[in-house]
């Protein structure tokens, strides 16, 4: 988007209140600008004409598109991505919306699923929109590892938890594994686990494989590799994605393709395929992120816009993440806020309960 922020830097005042109003048009009422309506609210006064040769010439530069053969523009994605990076005016955080979000904390309960579900709701009918809430993981220390082969294809990984905890999984190792690879393995990681949660495990045996590439078997290199891919992809992160108000997009007055749009959306987050890439889109800092339409890896096929920020526990690691998402024409100034402050309340409820 650096070549959308220099265009956006080269325009003069005229073509950047025009993109401005077209973009916010659009997402005030979903229907295309036209020129006349703009000659009533430009801040000079100036003829339709004049109008729609600069909208022609956004056209030209890929920020605006003609959907039907009417004068009328709407943003194209790179138009909506540079509103959204250079124009974009963010609100304040309405203190109705404030109440709404803080009245879930009202229980005493101390099940944290339970609150994230309730502060999911409350996302949700606050925005108007889908919510989702990433739930942080289980995180208890590691005390043993063990491998067990199954068969050629088949192998079993023990976790016993510093807890008590025992967890039974299965996976597919690289092939050519042998007892003596996985005892090998195993007895590499029971090295390294001591005190440690799957997380951090993970974090030291990047560290170690590159400090002791050249004295760890290549075969048990690659069992280590594929055993916490497993474990960090496909156990737990079913199981952690919260979702609710789909009824607010599935109901909403759109076109078929945007209905079918949905859809297959939907059918994504029911799935839950790729959750594990939804916490990777906000390991990139604080703050809230917004995804517009393909540039969402894990929602590329919806034509959809995802706003979404991590959260952190108490020692300032991120742990999970809450987002809405919606058509491309969403409330972004009224969102971002809002997602926010909902992040930054989740983050302080999982601090407060470690």
């Amino acid at each position: 988007m650096d070549n959308a922020r220099q265009i956006l830097e080269e325009m003069n005042d005229r073509s950047r209140e025009v993109f401005r109003r077209v973009v916010e048009g659009y997402l005030a009422t979903g229907d295309p600008v036209g020129s006349r309506t703009l000659t009533r609210d430009m801040s000079e006064k100036v003829s339709a004409a004049t109008i729609r040769n600069v909208m022609q010439d956004l056209e030209y530069l890929g920020l605006l598109d003609s959907p039907h053969v009417s004068a009328g523009r709407v943003p194209t994605q790179q138009g909506l991505r540079m509103f959204v990076d250079g124009l974009l005016e963010v609100s304040d955080l309405e203190l109705n919306d404030r109440e709404k979000i803080d009245a879930t904390l009202g229980s005493n309960s101390d099940d944290v699923s339970l609150a994230l579900d309730r502060i999911g709701s409350a996302l949700s009918g606050v925005t108007q929109g889908a919510s989702l809430v990433l739930a942080p993981k289980r995180e208890a220390p590691i005390k043993h590892i063990e491998f067990v082969a199954l068969g050629h294809d088949r192998a079993l990984v023990v976790l016993v938890f510093g807890d008590g905890h025992v967890e039974n999984r299965i996976f597919h190792p690289p092939p050519g594994q042998t007892p003596s690879s996985m005892r090998e393995a195993a007895n590499f990681l029971n090295a390294l686990i001591e005190g440690k949660t799957l997380s951090d495990v993970q974090t030291v045996i990047a560290k170690e494989i590159d400090k002791r590439r050249q004295e760890i078997d290549g075969l048990a290199h690659q069992l280590v590799e594929s055993g916490l891919a497993v474990w960090e992809g496909e156990a737990d992160s079913y199981e952690r994605l919260i979702v609710r108000g789909r009824a607010n997009l599935i109901n909403s007055e759109v076109e078929q393709e945007d209905l079918d749009r949905m859809k297959t959306l939907f059918d994504d987050l029911e799935r839950k395929r790729d959750i594990a890439e939804f916490l990777e889109l906000t390991d990139q800092g604080e703050g809230v992120r917004i995804f517009i339409g393909s540039e969402n890896k894990l929602f590329s096929l919806s034509g959809s816009s995802l706003v979404v920020s991590p959260y952190m526990n108490a020692d300032r690691k991120i742990v999970g993440a809450v987002g809405v998402i919606g058509p491309t024409r969403l409330n972004y100034g009224r969102i971002v806020p809002i997602v926010d402050y909902t992040a930054q309340l989740v983050g302080k409820l999982i601090a407060d309960r470690k």
